[in-house]
């Protein structure tokens, strides 16, 4: 984390990772992030290239609904997991 306060679920855990923190989600393990605050939250984000690729494709498309989203994490040998 660069600035401000990010919370980023692993597995089941929630941590909040604030400023000079790093969190770190083995391959494998479900998670997500999200900012708690109004603001705008720089963070430095380290991953694969074929994570990339993935995020990548998430943005680029026009259409997010759950089959659309699973066929995209599916391309890229991942799995979109509910809840």
């Amino acid at each position: 984390m660069l600035e401000g306060t990010l919370c980023v679920r692993v597995g089941k855990d929630v941590v909040e990772a604030s400023a000079g923190f790093a969190v770190f989600v083995s391959r494998g393990t479900a998670h997500t992030c999200w900012n708690p605050a109004s603001g705008l939250v720089p963070y430095l984000l380290v991953m694969t290239s074929n994570r990339y690729s993935l995020v990548r494709d998430i943005h680029g498309m026009s259409e997010r609904s759950p089959a659309a989203l699973k066929a995209v994490f599916e391309k890229h040998d991942s799995e979109l997991v509910d809840g």
